[in-house]
């Protein structure tokens, strides 16, 4: 008895991505569930913004605002703070999500978040936020969406974030 070949199985299909995820409305934000959109624009994580963000946080480690002492660290560069690269979000995402009719975006907060790759001061990264849930509020809808912030050249992302975010109609 012979038996027939079915070849390889096939690979499972490969998301979609956009570089925008539209909706009609906040009602029609289910259909989004699953949609991925990345970002067209890279940003640049300079020396500059690391030093202001020091500033800012008080945060001045050596691995961070010394390029000297960096250079010959485990990094080999300074490297920008992790929790700069997540304050970088909602330039990063900016317009992603494009819903119809409504007055705002306004963060709900995160469910999770892992560094996964240095940034080293001069790269370029960049979004890809995937819609992985709805939620009804009395406000509108919490849409929960997966970010992953690519760092230009690397096999791994900077991080990668489960946000909320509460998208209220006009």
């Amino acid at each position: 008895m012979s038996t027939a070949s079915t070849g390889p199985t096939p690979a499972p299909p490969t998301p979609r991505t956009d570089t925008v995820i539209r909706v009609a409305s906040v009602a029609d934000l289910p259909s989004a569930v699953g949609r991925s959109a990345t970002s067209e624009r890279w940003v640049v994580v300079d020396q500059a913004r690391i030093d202001a963000f020091a500033d800012v946080t008080e945060d001045h480690q050596w691995i961070h605002v010394d390029p000297e002492r960096a250079a010959a660290g485990p990094f080999g560069a300074p490297v920008a703070h992790g929790y700069l690269t997540l304050s970088l979000l909602p330039v990063l995402t900016a317009g992603l999500l494009d819903v119809g009719g409504v007055a705002m975006h306004v963060n709900y907060g995160l469910d999770s978040v892992r560094f996964l790759t240095p940034v080293r001061a001069g790269a370029r990264v960049r979004a890809t936020s995937t819609v992985t849930g709805v939620d009804d509020s009395p406000r509108g809808a919490r849409v929960r969406i997966r970010v992953s912030v690519e760092v230009e050249g690397a096999d791994k992302p900077a991080l990668v974030a489960d946000t909320v975010v509460l998208v209220v109609p006009a």
